[in-house]
C-alpha cells in the first residue's frame, strides 16, 4: 500500500470509529427519504408546478446542511481536541495527511450520497404518476450524476475550509448562513443576483436542474456542466487555500 493509502486507511479508522458518524449520515438518509416522500405527495402544488425531476432534489437541497456538518466535523474535531498534533507526528507530510483527510471526507459521503438520491428519486417518481421522469432519460441521468457530484464536492469544498479556519465552529457559522440564505431567496435579488448566483449553493442547484437557464424567476446566467465547472474551481480553491494553511501553520 502506498504512503497516501496507509494515510487514507488510518483516517477512515477515525472517521468510522466515532459514533457521530453512522448517526450523521443515517439522519441525512432517513431525512433525504422522509422529504422525498413528502415532496412526492405534494407534486400537484403550483410550487413545483409538476416538475417530478427538480422536486426529487428539494430535500436534498435541505440535508445537504447534514453533510456539510459533517464534513466540517470530521476535520474541524482534531483542532479542537488537538488531536491533530498526534495525526502529524504519524503523519509527518502534512501534504500527505491534507491529501488523505480530504479524499476519506469525499468517498464517505459519495458513498452515503448514491443509494440516498436514487432512492429520494424512485419515491418521488413512484408518486408522481403519468408525470413521472424515467431513469433513462438525458435529463434525468444528468441531474442525478450532477446531484452527486455536486453533493460530494461541496462537503470536500467544507472540508478544505474547515482546515484553513482550523475550526468547526466557525466554518459553520460562516457556511451555513451562506447555504440558507442564499439558496432560500437571496439569489434572486436583482441587486446583488450576479455575483451570488455563482456561489456554491446556487451552482449547485443548477447542477441539479432545480433551475434552467432562461427561467424569468430562477435561471442562471449557466447550464449544469458549466455549474460543474465551477464548483470544482471552488474547491480546487479551498483545497489549495487548505493545503497552503496547514504546510505552513503549527497545529
Amino acid at each position: 500500500m502506498s504512503a497516501l493509502g496507509q494515510a487514507a486507511s488510518a483516517e477512515w479508522v477515525k472517521v468510522r470509529s466515532v459514533r457521530s458518524t453512522a448517526v450523521t449520515l443515517t439522519v441525512f438518509a432517513v431525512l433525504s427519504l422522509g422529504f422525498a416522500r413528502l415532496v412526492g405527495g405534494s407534486l400537484e402544488d403550483s410550487f413545483y408546478g409538476g416538475d417530478t425531476l427538480s422536486a426529487t432534489f428539494m430535500g436534498l437541497l435541505i440535508t445537504q446542511l447534514i453533510l456539510v456538518t459533517f464534513a466540517v466535523a470530521s476535520v474541524g474535531s482534531e483542532y479542537s481536541t488537538g488531536t491533530i498534533r498526534a495525526s502529524l507526528a504519524a503523519v509527518p507530510s502534512r501534504g500527505r495527511l491534507f491529501a488523505a483527510k480530504m479524499t476519506v471526507v469525499g468517498a464517505a459521503v459519495a458513498v452515503t450520497v448514491l443509494p440516498v438520491e436514487l432512492a429520494a428519486f424512485a419515491i418521488v417518481q413512484g408518486l408522481a404518476g403519468d408525470k413521472a421522469a424515467g431513469w433513462t432519460d438525458w435529463e434525468t441521468i444528468e441531474s442525478l450524476l450532477g446531484g452527486w457530484i455536486s453533493l460530494t464536492l461541496m462537503c470536500v469544498f467544507a472540508a478544505a475550509i474547515t482546515v484553513l479556519t482550523r475550526s468547526t465552529v466557525w466554518t459553520l457559522a460562516i457556511l451555513l448562513p451562506i447555504l440558507f440564505l442564499s439558496g432560500q431567496g437571496l439569489g434572486n435579488l436583482d441587486a446583488i443576483r450576479p455575483v451570488i448566483q455563482y456561489f456554491p449553493d446556487q451552482v449547485g442547484m443548477v447542477i441539479m436542474h432545480m433551475t434552467i437557464p432562461g427561467d424569468p424567476t430562477f435561471g442562471r446566467d449557466y447550464g449544469a456542466w458549466t455549474g460543474i465547472g465551477i464548483l470544482v474551481l471552488w474547491t480546487a480553491a479551498a483545497l489549495g487555500a487548505g493545503w497552503l494553511a496547514m504546510r505552513r501553520r503549527d497545529a
